[in-house]
């Protein structure tokens, strides 16, 4: 079985990192290290959900990627969120 989506807890912090426009440093599950600002969630053309990430060019990852967020903006309303 795959997974197909993330829960609605995880998925409202990536929708807050994503209305402050915080900067990320994401570790997907492949620990590939990905820095950047969040930008928007949108949908791929498979229809997964996918964080648009502007670091040297805009990406999109997988929302279901996703290991670990941390926010490097100060201040923020949140610091660390582990996706399981």
């Amino acid at each position: 079985m795959t997974q197909d989506a993330i829960s609605c807890e995880l998925h409202d912090f990536v929708e807050v990192a994503c209305m402050y426009g915080y900067q990320l440093k994401l570790i997907l599950k492949n620990n590939q290290i990905i820095e950047g600002k969040a930008i928007d969630i949108v949908n791929s053309p498979a229809k997964q959900e996918c964080l648009v990430i502007d670091s040297a060019s805009r990406q999109h990852i997988e929302l279901t990627q996703l290991a670990k967020m941390q926010v490097l903006t100060p201040n923020a309303k949140f610091n660390e969120v582990v996706f399981e």
